[in-house]
């Protein structure tokens, strides 16, 4: 595929007149606390959800703390560096995680192998995906896909978050209702900063009704803990091939969607080669899968990040190095994100996805021979359906396909997105 990253012109354009002081770093003046923020939500939104699928896992296979919190240890480092040197390349806010359907169908089979073989299969699935992504096949077929069916699908993972907003509401009323008003307030006079009040006025009124359960008990640097790679045929088909499936076709997959549908153009050997690459290399310490994320991607690409979509790359950056720093200290901070209410986490992931979802609803019904298909896209990803191990987008992508074909019939190469995301908003 051709480059990825958006033109940066003033980088070759910019020269300094003698005498006059240096240009300062491109990401100092592209530094946004927005940007930022996006980035905080989205490891904020991370850790209080599908890490738990990660520590059920390790509960299955027996794992002691060390081997737990050095796991923690290899996904977030891996997602840290990868967040921070892709965002950086391509001045994309390429945001990726740890991968959850990886971690839910290893919680019923981790058991059934020594953890020497479990790691073999991880460092095989890395290095099949890096191979997968380098070749540029994976990219080809994304590209037969129609931008309504890739919009759809996003709005489709991205509608039960939306969801989740008036859901909490049920539950507990003071948290989410100040979390929504603080949002609607924010965007009416402050709009940059809108999720930031969100968040402060959660956790406000979370402390004042005692649903704030932070505790820092034990701070200190996890210690990663290698263990020798086994290879064995078993442990390569019950764990390596459907892990690769499972990344492949439900987190690439929608990763890509996400970029594109934001107006990106992913370059997608460059992004899944690398995941797949740093998954095989962190594999040793406990790493199951490192790769490109979509729900919390989507809100670091969206609108809220920041109105310019080519200084949004810092939320990338900083959702790096929030990884960087929670991986660092395992356990520790986990257990400060685990204190926040679900409530609080899902009403705030809800409101800053909010601009995501409307431009995938946007895009899905923008032209209207392709409505029925992306309909049939959103339908089944917003299902949440799971077959054969493999997730709701990825069949949301089948269905729409299938769908399409049979009302088109024939596939029609799309085009890529334009090299430079819309202009910002004035």
């Amino acid at each position: 595929m051709a480059g990825s990253s958006v033109p940066t012109a003033q980088d070759s354009a910019e020269r300094a007149e003698p005498g006059a002081p240096a240009p300062r770093p491109r990401l100092v003046r592209d530094l946004s606390l927005s940007a930022v923020l996006a980035g905080v939500v989205a490891v904020v939104v991370s850790y209080s959800g599908p890490l738990v699928i990660v520590l059920s896992a390790a509960r299955a296979g027996h794992l002691d703390p060390g081997q737990t919190g050095s796991w923690i240890w290899a996904i977030s480092i891996g997602s840290g560096l990868t967040c921070i040197g892709l965002s950086l390349r391509t001045r994309m806010p390429v945001v990726t995680a740890w991968s959850t359907p990886g971690a839910a169908l290893l919680v019923t089979s981790i058991g059934s192998y020594a953890y020497g073989e479990v790691i073999g299969a991880f460092v095989v699935s890395g290095a099949v995906i890096a191979l997968i992504g380098v070749s540029g096949v994976f990219g080809r077929l994304m590209r037969l896909v129609p931008g309504a069916v890739v919009s759809a699908m996003l709005a489709g993972i991205l509608f039960s978050f939306g969801a989740d907003v008036f859901t909490s509401l049920e539950h507990t009323p003071v948290i989410a209702g100040s979390v929504l008003l603080a949002y609607l307030l924010g965007k009416r006079w402050l709009p940059r900063y809108a999720v930031l009040l969100a968040l402060a006025a959660g956790v406000v009124c979370s402390a004042a009704s005692a649903r704030l359960h932070v505790r820092l008990d034990h701070v200190g640097l996890v210690q990663p803990v290698f263990t020798t790679p086994d290879f064995s045929v078993a442990s390569l088909v019950g764990i390596a091939v459907p892990l690769t499936l499972a990344t492949l076709a439900s987190q690439n997959a929608p990763g890509i969607g996400v970029l594109a549908a934001s107006g990106y153009r992913p370059d997608d050997r460059l992004l899944v080669g690398s995941t797949g690459l740093v998954s095989a290399v962190l594999a040793p310490f406990g790493s199951h899968a490192v790769n490109l994320a979509a729900i919390t991607a989507a809100i670091c690409t969206g609108p809220e990040a920041h109105r310019d979509p080519r200084r949004r790359y810092v939320a990338g950056v900083a959702c790096g190095a929030v990884y960087l720093v929670v991986g660092a200290f395992g356990s520790t901070l986990v257990a400060f994100f685990a204190g926040l209410p679900k409530e609080l986490v899902a009403a705030l992931a809800g409101v800053a996805l909010l601009g995501a979802l409307s431009g995938g609803l946007t895009g899905a019904v923008r032209e209207e021979k392709d409505r029925e298909a992306a309909l049939i896209t959103f339908l089944a990803t917003a299902s949440g359906v799971t077959l054969f191990g493999i997730g709701s987008a990825f069949w949301g992508l089948v269905f729409g396909m299938g769908a399409h074909l049979v009302l088109d019939g024939r596939l029609r190469r799309t085009a890529p997105a334009p090299s430079e995301p819309v202009p910002p908003e004035r």
